[in-house]
């Protein structure tokens, strides 16, 4: 989302929303993002996800109800769970452990998809809802815990690069710019979703850390851990709803958005160590 940042059209306040909500003033659109997402924060913070997914969506929607503004809920691929049919409609239930470890993070977003619709239902507030698959580029951290930043950081420091399993895993990496024009799309059109906002763009997790070892030209080699549990063994969106609500789908090449970020990591890590 960062590049809506000071988008003209935009004035942005930011709060917590797992706290009583107040806003001065008219309200035109509310985007609720708010959540750890890194599959390290599922250990880590497990109650705070709960939290932000369920009380979370209800302060916000409660605050777009008294407000009457549109609210945007940007929603995540983790409701399809590890899914038994590949690529995934939105029309299909998923594949969820809602007592593993990633349940915190799948089940938070699933409720809040049901507040979100029952807001909507019984008290008429306009919503929009985003299913939103595999984000990257610059200005993620450098300690996210995610693939793409943990590959970079590594292979840029020359470290081993760690895959989790074999690495036959897939996931599909969109550009941030792509994602964003997606969110605009849905957030001024007339259709409630949920929508799938994601690339065709669908690799391994072993091919991804060997691209990106090449793209910083590193020597780091590719060492294996085990799997963590209930990690998805494939993630692909179908964009039939994108491209026929929206007409939107991913336009900048994976290659070229893994370039960009390339860039971004070198300057990060370089701030980093130089206490920048």
């Amino acid at each position: 989302i960062e590049p809506l940042l000071g988008h003209e059209r935009f004035d942005f306040l930011h709060y917590d929303v797992t706290n009583y909500l107040h806003v001065e003033g008219e309200l035109d659109a509310i985007l609720h993002f708010a959540s750890p997402a890194s599959p390290a924060d599922f250990e880590r913070l497990p109650i705070q996800i709960l939290k932000v997914g369920s009380i979370g969506t209800h302060k916000a929607l409660g605050l777009a109800k008294a407000k009457g503004a549109r609210f945007l809920l940007a929603s995540t691929s983790e409701c399809y769970g590890d899914p038994l049919v590949s690529p995934q409609p939105e029309t299909y239930f998923g594949n969820v452990n809602p007592v593993g470890i990633r349940g915190v993070y799948d089940e938070a977003t699933r409720f809040a998809e049901a507040m979100t619709m029952a807001y909507h239902r019984h008290h008429g507030v306009e919503v929009r809802i985003v299913r939103i698959f595999n984000t990257f580029g610059p200005r993620m951290q450098l300690d996210d815990g995610r693939a793409i930043p943990n590959f970079f950081t590594q292979a840029l420091r020359g470290e081993d690069v760690t895959v989790y399993g074999d690495g036959s895993q897939t996931r599909s990496i969109c550009y941030v710019e792509d994602l964003v024009e997606g969110l605009w799309r849905l957030l001024n059109c007339d259709y409630t979703g949920p929508v799938n906002i994601g690339s065709q763009a669908e690799i391994s997790m072993f091919d991804l850390a060997k691209k990106i070892i090449e793209l910083c030209g590193s020597e780091s080699k590719i060492i294996h851990k085990d799997l963590p549990a209930d990690d998805p063994k494939v993630r692909r969106p179908d964009i039939t709803l994108a491209r026929e609500k929206l007409g939107w789908e991913a336009q900048i090449p994976a290659d070229e958005g893994l370039r960009r970020t390339h860039e971004y990591f070198v300057e990060a890590l370089k701030a980093r160590e130089s206490g920048g």
